[in-house]
């Protein structure tokens, strides 16, 4: 395949369910298939409903083989928020086929507009179970923290969608990578780590980890409150991804994109060849 495709299914007769939308997002990821929202189609599809076909995905990916290994936040930042015109986050499922090693090119051929955003990632050194879960008590539970850039993607033409479409969609995850370092948070003043990020040679923008609802470990808490409601909970060992610090910025072929943290390094991301060079 040597572009995303656009043969996405029309709405079965009767409607969109939770069944149906599941299967069709896990097809648009697997063809490169983008799409209109459900909303469009399905506006009753709200939060809920999004996060019942999240939940119904990750057993599939499950099944499939891959496993799960933590969360991530999306829309934690208020860059992120207005850029897509939803105004509160979403938690969504890490599984061990969205690693990109470190090294690795933007996966072009498993991906359809691939961007990338800087990310103050946990490593938990204990569990983490809502409901009320304060940031103090969570970052009481990291064990380490790292930077690291999520390369987001979306099953929904030009990004454009609502919040259970989004939800559904796992929070538009797609792959992500971790920087070199990793410090005890005791060390460092997260609300105050600040991040560059570089384009093509050039700064583009630049935040600090107050940009992640305050201080990422309120994006921690609100990660453990959330899942509570949906009977889940944070499991030690596990990798969180914060939320984007800054708006995403485009990831096509041949771009060079990096991230630098004031004490947590930097992260290098190369934007590969496209997809009909014959990189996947």
């Amino acid at each position: 395949m040597t572009e995303a495709s656009t043969a996405y299914s029309p709405a079965p007769e009767g409607g969109w369910t939770i069944e149906t939308v599941a299967a069709e997002l896990l097809r648009c990821e697997d063809e490169r298939i983008e799409r209109p929202p459900f909303t469009d189609e399905w506006p009753e599809l709200d939060l809920d409903t999004g996060y019942a076909i999240q939940d119904l995905n990750l057993q599939r990916r499950l099944e499939r083989g891959e496993k799960l290994i933590g969360v991530k936040l999306g829309l934690t930042s208020r860059a992120k928020q207005q850029r897509m015109g939803v105004h509160f986050p979403f938690v969504a499922w890490l599984t061990d086929g969205m690693i990109l090693p470190v090294g690795d090119p933007v996966p072009q051929g498993k991906l359809i507009h691939p961007r990338i955003e800087p990310e103050i990632v946990f490593i938990m050194g204990e569990g983490l179970s809502g409901p009320g879960v304060t940031a103090a008590q969570a970052m009481a539970a990291v064990e380490s923290v790292w930077g690291g850039a999520e390369v987001i993607d979306s099953r929904y033409q030009d990004f454009r969608f609502k919040a259970g479409d989004v939800s559904a969609d796992n929070a538009s995850s797609g792959a992500f990578v971790t920087g070199p370092i990793g410090l005890p948070p005791e060390s460092l003043d997260l609300a105050t780590e600040a991040v560059l990020v570089e384009v093509n040679g050039v700064i583009v923008d630049s935040a600090t980890g107050a940009a992640v609802q305050g201080h990422p470990g309120e994006a921690l808490a609100l990660a453990a409150n959330d899942l509570a409601r949906r009977g889940h909970a944070i499991e030690a060992g596990w990798i969180v991804l914060t939320g984007g610090m800054t708006d995403a910025v485009f990831a096509p072929p041949g771009s060079s994109t990096a991230m630098h943290f004031t004490n947590l390094g930097s992260v290098f991301l190369n934007g590969g060849a496209a997809p009909d060079s014959g990189d996947d």
